[in-house]
């Protein structure tokens, strides 16, 4: 294989490093809309300790808002940062051939890495294994565009 030629398997591996991104950022946020109306999924177990985030000014925000919506809002936007790294491995292995990868997939790399240790020291298993999985595929496609 030479540089001028890169091997599909770089883009298939980004793309399916993306789609895994991406099921648990889009599942993510599904969750999160759901349990807007419904409160089941992200949730604590105990529902006082629901009805007390509810109840509980964040101290940040001065009493402007409350640990429930901020819990709300931690969800949503980590969503987006989830499907925002799924997009761009996506786009990367779309554009595969017209792209800096000696910037793109390190920085994939990368951030799976840190969503890893996330997921690990925070998480539970699903989520780890996902991550584990789609970080895999953006350090092996990287691994192959170094040959």
């Amino acid at each position: 294989m030479s540089p001028k030629t890169p091997s599909p398997m770089i883009a298939t591996l980004l793309i399916l490093g993306g789609a895994v991104f991406g099921v648990l950022g889009g599942l993510h946020a599904i969750y999160t809309l759901l349990d807007l109306r419904n409160p089941r999924r992200l949730v604590p177990v105990d529902p006082s300790v629901a009805h007390a985030m509810a109840n509980s000014a964040l101290r940040l925000s001065g009493g402007r808002t409350d640990m429930w919506r901020a819990w709300v809002g931690f969800n949503f936007s980590h969503s987006l940062g989830v499907l925002m790294v799924a997009g761009l491995a996506l786009w990367a292995g779309s554009r595969f051939n017209t792209l800096p990868v000696s910037i793109i997939m390190p920085a994939l790399t990368l951030i799976g890495c840190a969503y890893e240790v996330l997921a690990l020291l925070y998480w539970f298993r699903a989520p780890a294994i996902g991550v584990a999985v789609g970080t895999g595929c953006f350090a092996a496609a990287w691994l192959l565009s170094l040959r």
